[in-house]
Parts: C-alpha cells; sequence; structure tokens
C-alpha cells in the first residue's frame, strides 16, 4: 500500500479518535455523552462483518480453483474479522456497564455475538488441528462458507426477534429514514470510512505476512 494512504488512515483514525471525545452531541433520552460509543461500537461490529464476507468469498474461490492464494486471504480476513468482533464486544461490554450497571446482561445481541466467537474460534481450532495444507483449505473453506451463513441470523435477525436492553433506532429509524443529528451523522460516517479503509490497510498487510510464511515454509521443507 502507498504511503499517502498509510498517511491518510492515520490521519482519518486520529481523527475519529479525537472526534469521538471532543465533537458536540445532542442529548438523547436514555443514553446521555455515553451515545459516543456509537463511533466506535458499530464501525467495529461494520468491520467484523465485512472481513467474514470476505473470508466466505475467498472461501467459494478457492473451492472452485483450489488456489492456495485464496485460502490466505480467507484466513486473513477471519483472522481480523475475530478481532474486531472482540473490540466490538469489549466496547458494548463498557457501555453496558456504563448504561445498564453490568460489563454482561446475556442480552440478545452481546448472546449473539458471544456464538459467533465460538462459531469463528471453531474455526481457528480446526485449521490448527490439521497439518496437510490442502486439505486444511479446503475443510476451514467449507466451515467458513458455513460459519458466515449464521452472521447476518446472529447480528440483523436474531436480536430483532425477542425483546433487547439495546436500544434501537439510533441510525435510522423504523421508517427507514436518519433518525441522528446531523453533525453527529457526519462524525459517525468519517468513522465508518476510516475503520473500513483501516480494515483493508490491515488485510493486506496480513496476507503479506502469510505469505511470507507459505515461501519460508516451502522454502525450510525444500
Amino acid at each position: 500500500m502507498k504511503t499517502y494512504l498509510k498517511i491518510i488512515i492515520f490521519i482519518s483514525i486520529t481523527i475519529v479518535l479525537i472526534g469521538t471525545t471532543i465533537v458536540p452531541i445532542p442529548f438523547i433520552p436514555g443514553l446521555g455523552d455515553k451515545a459516543r460509543i456509537i463511533y466506535l461500537h458499530v464501525p467495529m461490529s461494520w468491520v467484523a462483518v465485512l472481513a467474514f464476507l470476505i473470508s466466505m468469498i475467498n472461501s467459494v474461490k478457492y473451492l472452485k480453483r483450489k488456489e492456495i492464494i485464496y485460502d490466505i486471504r480467507a484466513f486473513s480476513a477471519a483472522e481480523i474479522g475475530f478481532l474486531f468482533s472482540i473490540l466490538a464486544t469489549v466496547t458494548g461490554s463498557l457501555w453496558a456497564k456504563f448504561n445498564w450497571g453490568s460489563f454482561w446482561n446475556w442480552d440478545p445481541r452481546q448472546t449473539s455475538i458471544f456464538i459467533l466467537l465460538m462459531i469463528y474460534g471453531a474455526y481457528f481450532s480446526l485449521r490448527s488441528a490439521i497439518e496437510n495444507p490442502e486439505q486444511k483449505a479446503k475443510l476451514s473453506s467449507v466451515y467458513s462458507i458455513i460459519a458466515f451463513v449464521t452472521v447476518p441470523f446472529f447480528v440483523f435477525i436474531m436480536p430483532r426477534l425477542v425483546e433487547s436492553l439495546h436500544p434501537e433506532d439510533t441510525i435510522v429509524n423504523s421508517q427507514g429514514r436518519i433518525n441522528m443529528n446531523p453533525v453527529m451523522f457526519s462524525v459517525f460516517m468519517f468513522s465508518l470510512a476510516s475503520f473500513t479503509l483501516y480494515f483493508f490497510w490491515m488485510l493486506n498487510i496480513k496476507i503479506r505476512i502469510e505469505k511470507l510464511k507459505l515461501k519460508y515454509s516451502e522454502l525450510k521443507n525444500n
């Protein structure tokens, strides 16, 4: 990735971190100043879903073409997605502590992210348990595809099927209209874009590292 893109990403993330603390926000009943967490929590959740989607797409490509680069991309994306799932869980737990009095309440959204962490944790366990590279790539690709099928359900559907303490309609209301102060919405969208760029930068580095590991392993075996 070119240097100027790295600088843009660094500046944008810095602006996001500053913006989350100093940009005034309107009063939101039941949330107050704690609503600032939305600038971090939602983009982190978005990146996690995006990463798992990219992992699934590359898993499909591997099964079709049997080229190891697609397995590397799938694995790299899944690892970053798992990391951002943890970060989303942590930021959500901090908000829950301040708003509900406890870090963990087994709210539907907390429960769904916990299940997703176990599902993708099993993905990494599966990979570590198989030594043959081709078999590892094949089985983990199949698992990645199946795992992603659960993502829309646990992220978007299940939390809305049962009563939840989690605030709803904070960004878009039930009529599909923006339900956020213009300034707050601008900061939120900037944060979303910045975290997305940051994800692709991380993914690029991770893929390069995994390719170097593969070359080193091949040289070592030869």
